[in-house]
């Protein structure tokens, strides 16, 4: 588990943004199987989260199209939610950071690391606007 001062700045990255933090497998779950669209962001403290996965997810979100609920969890830090919000995230095998759109509590659409991994910040919201045009 990462020491709270370490990932402090790296959760206020995305809650600053609109995302909500989900520490329980409870509110993973209540969240997930809401009605309407619900991206779910698994931050991290690896350098492509820093560089691309968080910068790209808040540039996808100045668009018209967006998910209606923003929520997070942290790998290495919220255990319990993490391994609950893979659970939703099945048959992709864990990967942070990730990215992961539901609509009315189904899994529509899904970025694993090795999609964020060597891409840029704008490349990614690219990506993910595309989503939020089919799905949202």
């Amino acid at each position: 588990m990462y020491p709270p001062e370490l990932v402090a700045p790296m959760k206020t990255d995305l809650t600053t943004a609109g995302f909500e933090e989900l520490h329980t497998p409870d509110q993973v779950d209540k969240a997930l199987n809401a009605p309407g669209t619900v991206l779910c962001v698994v931050n991290s403290v690896c350098g492509c989260a820093a560089g691309a996965a968080r910068p790209g997810v808040k540039l996808s979100l100045q668009g018209d199209k967006r998910p209606q609920k923003l929520v997070t969890v942290f790998a290495g830090v919220d255990t319990e939610a993490v391994a609950q919000a893979r659970q939703h995230f099945l048959p992709y095998p864990p990967s942070s950071p990730s990215m992961a759109l539901f609509k009315d509590g189904k899994l529509v659409h899904f970025i694993e690391r090795h999609h964020i991994e060597g891409r840029t910040a704008g490349m990614i919201a690219d990506h993910l606007r595309m989503a939020y045009e089919e799905f949202c």
